[in-house]
């Protein structure tokens, strides 16, 4: 079971959208400099339709793009909840932060996604070093989005 340890409206995690970001708890990754090294604990509220419905009767209004941080261990729930969104909330986006290196699972239920581990060395999406990207996709493909100042 995905937990949520906590979210928050963010204008930066995907660009040109208002997003829900939620930021799931008992992240398998574990990245040497991880940001939030908190997120590797069990803990927090199960992340469910109930809370997802809670969310959206709060939020919904107010963002443009609900954005998954973490689930890398269990992405069959990001799944679950992603078809739980569209059915609920067909305007809204829908993205997923992965840590791992290659996309986890065929993801044609998203709008984003973003692939690889923090690796300080490299910084995060907005280094020009950085091993992660972040894609739009598209029926047309992955389109590879820039973050970089």
């Amino acid at each position: 079971m995905l937990k949520c340890y906590n979210y928050d409206i963010v204008c930066s995690e995907i660009p040109d959208e208002v997003t829900l970001a939620i930021n799931i708890a008992g992240c398998p990754n574990q990245c040497e400099g991880c940001h939030s090294p908190w997120l590797w604990l069990d803990q927090g509220e199960p992340l469910n339709e109930e809370l997802m419905a809670s969310l959206l009767e709060r939020y919904g209004r107010a963002v443009t793009c609900i954005c998954f941080m973490g689930g890398d261990s269990e992405p069959s729930e990001i799944e679950r909840l992603t078809a739980w969104l569209r059915a609920n909330a067909p305007q809204l986006k829908v993205g997923w932060y992965s840590g791992r290196d290659r996309n986890p699972v065929d993801t044609p239920w998203l709008d984003y996604l973003k692939t690889g581990p923090y690796i300080a060395a490299l910084g995060d999406l907005r280094s020009p070093t950085t091993n992660q990207r972040l894609y739009r996709l598209t029926p047309e493909g992955p389109q590879l989005l820039s973050l970089q100042r």
